[in-house]
């Protein structure tokens, strides 16, 4: 008997106040496959609040938004992950169909 691992989807509580509602997000294409990733301007936050955290504490709203942002990766890496599987399992006449 096959048994199938399923993982649910993420769940986002909100969003950081620091983030911004539009151009947040980026789609890029590798290897056929669009590939969503934070903007550099995410990016160069949480490695501010990373730093940070490194070097003394954090607020209690920076760890709060750090955690906003974490939640925010694994979601992203979730929809990665589903869109990289859903298109290895298609078949040829699947991809070119329109």
């Amino acid at each position: 008997m096959m048994s199938s691992s399923v993982q649910s989807v993420p769940r986002l509580s909100k969003l950081p106040a620091t983030f911004p509602r539009e151009g947040a997000i980026n789609i890029e294409i590798e290897e056929g496959t669009p590939v969503l990733r934070a903007t550099k301007a995410i990016q160069e936050r949480i490695e501010e609040l990373l730093d940070k955290q490194s070097d003394s504490q954090l607020t209690e709203a920076e760890e709060s938004e750090l955690r906003q942002y974490e939640e925010i990766d694994d979601y992203l890496s979730f929809l990665n992950r589903l869109v990289r599987n859903l298109t290895q399992f298609q078949t040829p006449d699947l991809l070119h169909a329109s």
